[in-house]
């Protein structure tokens, strides 16, 4: 069974960064996409970043472009999404997840297995 657990959230003021974590169990980790989600209190989950298998090519929502970066080691099987300039409007709890092959997708119908999620404050 995948097991997808992220850590490293927490309380944060605007303009500062936070580094998550995403460790992957259970399950082959290397050969898959995987991505980054965000939900916020009363909205719909929506895309963050995304990263191929070999971590060769990314994808990022607009709202995050050129303040997020997503990475993996797979040696480790962990996925990282390294956040800065953070906003108020970055505040929500973050899903890693592991998408069904091996390319960059942005639908979260495209993931298969989910993590618990990690709360992200960002106060003003």
């Amino acid at each position: 069974q995948v097991q997808l657990v992220e850590s490293g959230g927490g309380l944060v003021q605007a303009g500062g960064s936070l580094r998550l974590s995403c460790a992957a169990s259970g399950g082959t980790f290397s050969i898959y996409a995987m991505g980054w989600f965000r939900q916020a209190p009363g909205k719909e989950r929506e895309f963050v970043a995304a990263i191929t298998w070999t971590g060769g090519s990314t994808s990022y929502a607009d709202s995050v472009k050129g303040r997020f970066t997503i990475s993996r080691d797979n040696a480790k099987n962990t996925m990282y999404l390294q956040m800065n300039s953070l906003r108020p409007e970055d505040t929500a709890v973050y899903y890693c997840a592991r998408g069904r092959g091996s390319t960059v997708v942005t639908g979260a119908g495209r993931y298969d297995y989910w993590g618990q999620g990690t709360q992200v404050t960002v106060s003003s």
